[in-house]
């Protein structure tokens, strides 16, 4: 496909998805549910094999034939064709700039369907009503709609025991217009963005991927500079293979490990996507809550509006009398405006100073949108990725990654320091103003660090586990959140709950010689 086309056919494509608005209104009935997750499957394929196309045509390196081209005409063209030869070199400059604008769309695109259909599948699953045989969405459309048991009737069930938030999908880069996106968040939203991203960027201990040496050694009686690489499986013998190929007087000049340094979500295009669809989530219930917020914590919540209300009205207006190019008198009459607005409204004094009652009220509600409003989304993403690794297996994050694609499957002590962060203000103002069901957990780190430690103490047992009243049961032994609230915060059973708590005691504490050999049996 010519590459000016292929640019075009993507543009349209996504421009296509961007004016299709994502839905959420009776999702639970299973018609909406399958219509959507086929449309933004069907999309996902799409998008992938115009990736595909891009990466065969080199769209992941396009300034490469740039530089080539460049390189040959400073050699070979003539003083008469440097403007012919700057002419072309700019056009090829502007095609290369389309094409990596493009991949990286896609790229966006690409992730932030993978997120929107993780969050559905979590969601919902299938029921055979012959067989009773459980399929996730996925594994439905693959058999075509038809059990093992030649069944086609099944029931749609809500999985409200996994972790997900199909409440993002809406707000997600879908088109892959993430740098839009960005632009358009509130003041707030953007350092709550900032937030996100840092926490999704955080880093484990890496493991040495190359090292790197610069050498010195005798050949013919010359002595020589190299440099010189190995891959990992050379970390702890470099040195040998150094004097079997460049003799035993060779020198190290330099040397540099190469770490692997992965990150919480280790894919820069998901960890914006999610960030974005929780952030402009996070906007959307502020919206609905603050006016309460505002009401509860200001001594004139009418006349905050008002203030708002007249910053609005001038902040952009221009009148005819002022050339628009002449910023510095248009700023001037603007201010005038504002200042006289508020001295007929009293909210100034002959000096133009803001009155004390309306400035601590001002200062009120940038306190509330800093420690409050900036810190929703971080909590929400905080709390879904922690219930995520308590109630899911190693096998189930190692082949399904949900909500959170390219997740690592086990945190290290540096990338769970991000859990020792919580916001008790928020998660009250949750709790008390909206539906989500979110609970005040210290020591988060340590309960995921006992999760991990037991997993691997679980590994090659045959014991049946239900993971989500694990994670559930982890939760109440490592914490003094009573039964109930954990019951209800995790949809699990407190039965279920109790049996969980009965395996892990059973696990750490065997009671029997049997038990005793058999663990230190699968511990080997």
């Amino acid at each position: 496909m010519d590459e000016s086309v292929l640019v075009t056919k993507a543009e349209n494509y996504l421009k296509e998805i961007a004016n299709d608005n994502i839905i959420l209104d009776n999702i639970d009935d299973f018609a909406n549910f399958k219509s959507l997750y086929f449309k933004l499957s069907d999309r996902l394929e799409t998008l992938k094999n115009l990736r595909k196309a891009m990466d065969a045509q080199g769209y992941s390196t396009p300034f490469a034939s740039l530089n080539k081209y460049g390189n040959k005409a400073v050699a070979e063209v003539s003083l008469d064709e440097v403007s012919e030869n700057s002419r072309h070199n700019q056009m090829f400059r502007m095609k290369a700039n389309a094409k990596k604008n493009i991949l990286d769309r896609v790229k966006s695109a690409i992730d932030s369907h993978l997120i929107a259909l993780g969050n559905l599948e979590q969601y919902g699953y299938l029921k055979c009503n012959s067989c009773y045989k459980k399929y996730s969405i996925s594994e439905y459309r693959l058999m075509n709609a038809k059990c093992k048991c030649k069944s086609e009737s099944f029931s749609f069930k809500i999985n409200r025991e996994n972790t997900y938030r199909i409440e993002i999908i809406p707000y997600l880069p879908l088109s892959g217009n993430y740098r839009v996106l960005m632009n358009d968040l509130t003041k707030y939203g953007r350092n709550s963005f900032k937030k996100i991203i840092n926490t999704l960027k955080q880093e484990r201990t890496g493991h040495v991927k190359t090292i790197s040496l610069l050498i010195r050694y005798n050949n013919k009686n010359r002595w020589l500079r190299k440099k010189v690489s190995f891959n990992s499986e050379f970390v702890e013998n470099y040195e040998e293979e150094l004097r079997k190929e460049y003799g035993r007087n060779v020198r190290i000049e330099k040397l540099e490990f190469h770490r692997t340094k992965p990150a919480i979500i280790d894919d820069k295009h998901a960890r914006t996507a999610i960030a974005l669809g929780y952030v402009r989530y996070a906007e959307e219930i502020v919206e609905d809550i603050k006016d309460d917020i505002f009401k509860r914590q200001l001594s004139d919540f009418k006349r905050i509006n008002n203030y708002d209300s007249i910053i609005a009205k001038y902040k952009n207006y221009s009148p005819s009398f002022i050339d628009e190019f002449d910023i510095a008198e248009l700023e001037e009459w603007r201010e005038s405006k504002i200042n006289e607005e508020f001295r007929r409204m009293k909210y100034v004094d002959r000096f133009n100073k803001l009155n004390r009652s309306l400035k601590r009220d001002i200062k009120t509600r940038e306190n509330i949108e800093r420690t409050l409003f900036e810190n929703v989304a971080h909590s929400l993403i905080i709390w879904d990725v922690f219930k995520y690794y308590l109630t899911t297996s190693v096998s189930n994050r190692k082949s399904n990654s949900g909500p959170f694609p390219y997740i690592r499957v086990e945190l290290d002590r540096q990338q769970r320091k991000v859990f020792q962060t919580t916001f008790p203000n928020v998660i009250e103002m949750l709790n008390q103003f909206t539906y989500i069901k979110i609970i005040l957990v210290n020591d988060m780190d340590l309960i995921l660090y006992e999760k991990f430690k037991f997993e691997k103490e679980l590994k090659n047992s045959n014991i049946k586990i239900n993971h989500p009243a694990l994670g559930a049961a982890h939760l109440h032994l490592n914490s003094d959140i009573d039964l109930k609230t954990i019951s209800n915060v995790f949809n699990v059973n407190e039965s279920k709950i109790k049996k969980e708590i009965k395996n892990i005691d059973n696990i750490k504490n065997p009671k029997s010689e049997k038990s005793k050999k058999f663990l230190d049996l699968i511990k080997k």
